[in-house]
């Protein structure tokens, strides 16, 4: 790739991760924003189609990564193999993945809060586990969406109403509700999903 510019917030990806990209002809960001957009659309018709309820697990997961980019990148559906600016060591992943996965049936079972604030909390700590080399926050943006419609009962966030991907004013405050989220104070990011 001859243009690889990233965006505030975004995650690096590092030299061997990059050799993964499967489509030759992708030069620049554009492009492979544009590959990967197509590769989502049809993961969410397959979701639409087979409407799954069995998502809080590993194997969900990693098979909706690899439905949302497994025509871009050859590691696709699979956890990271380096640390980054974000998630903790890559060793990390699956126990925590783990215990998110397990924290969320008790919230659920237990009716400890709001459905927004699990699907909230669930969100934020999925985004802060960073389980893949890329594609993350789009990634815990659709488990999110699924774990309301499909298991909550309730309709799918918003997110801020613009394109998160893209710089701008929507991206902005996303990252500094994640941030607030980060010091325990989910509030931001509660307004922001249904905004």
């Amino acid at each position: 790739m001859t243009d690889w510019q990233y965006q505030q917030g975004a995650t690096l990806i590092d030299p061997n991760e990059a050799e993964g990209l499967i489509p030759n002809h992708v030069q620049t960001r554009r492009d492979l924003d544009e590959w990967e957009q197509r590769n989502i659309i049809s993961a969410i018709a397959w979701l639409e189609k087979t409407g799954p309820t069995e998502i809080l697990n590993e194997a969900f997961i990693r098979k909706l990564h690899q439905r949302m980019f497994g025509k871009v990148w050859s590691w696709a559906g699979t956890f990271r193999k380096s640390d980054k600016n974000i998630g903790g060591h890559w060793y990390q992943i699956a126990p925590r993945l783990n215990n998110l996965c397990e924290d969320t049936r008790l919230w659920i079972e237990n009716r400890t809060e709001s459905e927004d604030d699990i699907a909230v909390r669930f969100h934020h700590r999925l985004v802060q586990i960073h389980p893949f080399p890329n594609g993350n926050g789009r990634h815990a943006r659709l488990m999110t969406d699924l774990l309301l419609e499909n298991i909550l009962a309730r309709p799918k966030f918003s997110w801020g109403g613009g394109k998160l991907t893209e710089p701008g004013e929507a991206r902005n405050k996303y990252i500094a509700a994640l941030k607030a989220a980060d010091n325990h104070d989910y509030q931001p990011l509660l307004s922001f999903v249904r905004s």
